[in-house]
């Protein structure tokens, strides 16, 4: 549906796009590049949701739309489906990510030890209200460690399975035309774990985190501690048809594992593009509570995976805006033929014999 009937048709709907484009005034160049610098964060979480890594792209959609998270993700998934897909790449294992941070709730001293990495969690919430003064905020500098970390780090995961304490499943091999692929194929329930994995790798951050904290706030069986969180760079790797595998750059990845326990430790995983903390720890939290006996609602599968999704589900609250002309008035013609029907038994002379049948009916209650 569209505005087409509303007075002025098309050239109302232009003027009103118009209006939208000159409020962002003129896209540059320069302005793609400024918020690509000074955003990052958010230009990681728009790729993580619309399914394509492309930076450039990404801060695009965020100039274009102003800002409107929702329709840079839209904007971005569109492109997406205009481009081809050229190969499969390379599995990726934890131990060839190039790791930036690396923490563990579960362990004071791990494998390969912590590595705090970017972060704010231990920093003090403190607006630099000094910029609007004219004062730049420039932050300090970062002292070089005597040895740096290692540029690759070992799995936890691997670790607890070969002390026992986590059940070890066999790999599995997988024809690279038989990977499933959500972007291609729609989701069906019971979902198979690849396609619940690529769905919560790019459902929506914030309604993650929703059904997330619900869980974890004891609307489900799962109380999480982080296993390991990294963000890290992973290596793109594609093989050439003559067999040989070559390196096409690499691409920052977020991923953590989740644990809890119950009669066991189970692991919850979740992946995604871009730096996005909350979003893999929301969604792991949410891969291990949606497999528990008779999860509750906040975290059951086809609940969570229907209602995180980021496009589908602004689409449909935004589409309450376009005319419901029809039936709304159906429904108005309905109400006020309920309203004169029970204005005409009420103005309508009570007869002898309902009289009669009132009275009985009042003896009887008596």
């Amino acid at each position: 549906m569209a505005y087409v009937a509303t007075r002025g048709g098309e050239r109302a709907i232009e003027q009103a796009e118009r209006l939208f484009r000159g409020d962002l005034g003129t896209i540059t160049r320069a302005r793609i590049d400024e918020v690509r610098k000074g955003l990052p964060y958010l230009i990681d979480r728009v790729m993580g949701e619309a399914s394509l890594y492309e930076p450039d792209l990404a801060a695009l959609a965020i100039a274009q739309a102003g800002g409107e998270l929702y329709e840079a993700v839209l904007l971005l998934r569109a492109y997406r489906t205009t481009q081809p897909r050229l190969a499969v790449c390379e599995p990726v294992a934890q131990a060839d990510l190039f790791t930036v941070r690396r923490i563990s709730a579960a362990f004071k001293d791990i494998p390969g030890g912590q590595i705090l990495g970017p972060t704010l969690d231990y920093s003090h919430r403190l607006l630099q209200v000094s910029v609007l003064k004219g004062e730049d905020y420039t932050p300090d500098q970062v002292i070089p460690a005597a040895e740096p970390a290692p540029a690759t780090q070992p799995s936890l995961a691997a670790w607890q399975k070969v002390q026992g304490l986590i059940e070890d499943y066999p790999t599995e091999t997988v024809v690279p035309d038989d990977i499933p692929d959500l972007t291609r194929e729609p989701l069906l329930f019971p979902v198979n774990r690849a396609h619940k994995l690529q769905s919560l790798a790019r459902a929506d951050t914030g309604g993650t985190l929703a059904l997330g904290y619900a869980t974890m706030r004891g609307y489900g069986s799962v109380h999480p501690t982080v296993n390991e969180l990294r963000l890290a760079e992973a290596p793109v790797r594609l093989r050439h048809p003559r067999g040989t595998v070559f390196s096409a750059g690499r691409v920052r990845v977020s991923q953590t594992e989740v644990i809890t326990k119950t009669h066991e430790l189970q692991l919850g995983f979740s992946a995604t593009f871009g730096w996005n903390e909350v979003k893999v720890i929301s969604a792991a939290t949410l891969d291990i509570a949606s497999r528990q006996p008779n999860p509750h609602p906040a975290s059951n599968e086809e609940f969570v995976l229907y209602h995180t999704e980021p496009v589908e589900s602004s689409g449909f609250c935004i589409h309450f805006k376009l005319p419901h002309y029809v039936t709304f008035q159906s429904s108005l013609d309905a109400l006020r033929r309920v309203k004169a029907d029970k204005e005409t038994a009420a103005s309508k002379p009570v007869g002898k014999e309902e009289l009669s049948e009132q009275e009985d009916e009042e003896e009887v209650a008596l």
